[in-house]
């Protein structure tokens, strides 16, 4: 499977699918309240198949809904399916159940198997209206739904699922592996002694942002210059937004231009941001593994991700000893058993890097790397 983003051209005739994505967002709404409607009277959950055959009927007799293909509408109903299963099941973690949204904030619908067809150039048909759209790629493979998002500032992108793409055989080139600690200070510390720091878009643009949010809350609700004020700050967040993605991606190409192998460590980012909040979601650092992973799969190089409670800070990389207890706060530390001392993220991106190369059972490739002891 891979997923390819297209931007649509800017024209008048966007204004029906606009209207077919705030008609998706009212179908979305009646199904939730469908669904409360349902439990509080019968104590049980409403059934998917049996929502579907409901809206089918209820279409008939709505002209604005009809303006929704059968296939999106299927696909509302799905999705709010697997909302309420993975309430159900994972409730006591804190998990909600899906809500009431705003039209106007509703982003998007989906269409699976019909509805769309793509034309010669950069040409798609959406239900009976032709739209152009920016064709950066080709599209190889079979394409298996197509969905039309709408972003904060009224721009509509065009998401297209493809499958049978063909995936390149992992071969190793450089011959090199590497280990890679995650940091708050520093955003990873490599193995081999380097460093890499993050440029922390968000706390460089945090007075520019602060002052576009105070010129918004200003503004008469429901005014034109509250509206112009909105796409501002939106504008403001988009822009910090784009920097810090062009930066991962041209990391991720430098990491697996110079490695074949990189290992990193699971972290429970969630559990992390909850400790230090706005850092941890300036960092990103679920967004780059995903980008890492997809840049990765496609040069044919391998991403590893060791155990979350390996004890990698704590364990000398030189004799193996482990410690019983490691603050935070302590950045370097002597091994009471070899008398080598450690630097924390350093010490903990060798661990990581051999602990990897165990896993994947590399022999040449591991030799790359003498100073980890495997």
């Amino acid at each position: 499977m891979r997923t390819l983003r297209f931007k649509l051209y800017e024209h008048k005739r966007n204004k029906h699918l606009k209207r077919m994505i705030n008609a998706s967002g009212m179908i979305s709404n009646h199904c939730i309240a469908l669904h409360r409607r349902y439990y509080k009277m019968w104590g049980k959950h409403l059934n998917c198949a049996k929502l579907q055959s409901h809206i089918a009927k209820l279409r008939k007799r709505n002209r604005f809904w009809q303006l929704v293909g059968s296939q999106a509408v299927q696909d509302i109903c799905q999705r709010i399916e697997k909302a309420y299963q993975l309430f159900f099941k994972h409730s006591k973690k804190g998990v909600k159940p899906p809500g009431f949204k705003k039209v106007k904030k509703y982003k998007s619908f989906t269409l699976k198997q019909a509805g769309y067809k793509f034309l010669s150039g950069n040409r798609v048909k959406v239900g009976n209206r032709v739209y152009q759209f920016w064709k950066s790629r080709e599209i190889e493979g079979t394409v298996k739904t197509l969905t039309v998002k709408r972003t904060p500032l009224g721009e509509l992108f065009m998401v297209v699922v493809v499958d049978d793409v063909p995936e390149p055989e992992i071969k190793f080139t450089t011959g090199r592996i590497a280990g890679f600690d995650f940091g708050l200070k520093t955003f990873l510390t490599c193995s081999d002694g380097s460093s890499i720091e993050s440029p922390q878009f968000l706390k460089q643009s945090l007075n520019t942002i602060k002052k576009a949010s105070k010129q918004h809350s200003k503004k008469l609700k429901g005014s034109s210059n509250r509206e112009r004020a909105r796409k501002n700050l939106v504008r403001k967040h988009e822009d910090i937004c784009n920097a810090r993605r062009d930066w991962f991606w041209k990391l991720a190409h430098d990491l697996t231009n110079k490695f074949d192998v990189l290992c990193f460590e699971t972290l429970n980012l969630k559990g992390m941001q909850r400790l230090w909040g706005r850092k941890i979601s300036d960092l990103a650092f679920g967004e780059f593994l995903q980008i890492l992973e997809w840049i990765a799969k496609k040069k044919g190089k391998q991403v590893i991700f060791i155990d979350q409670w390996y004890p990698s800070s704590k364990t000398c990389s030189n004799c193996g000893h482990v410690l019983e207890k490691l603050d935070l706060s302590i950045r370097e530390w002597r091994c009471p058993s070899c008398e080598s001392v450690n630097g924390r993220d350093e010490n903990a991106a060798k661990n990581i890097c051999a602990v990897g190369a165990s896993t994947v059972g590399l022999g040449d490739v591991r030799r790359a790397v003498p100073a980890i002891a495997v």
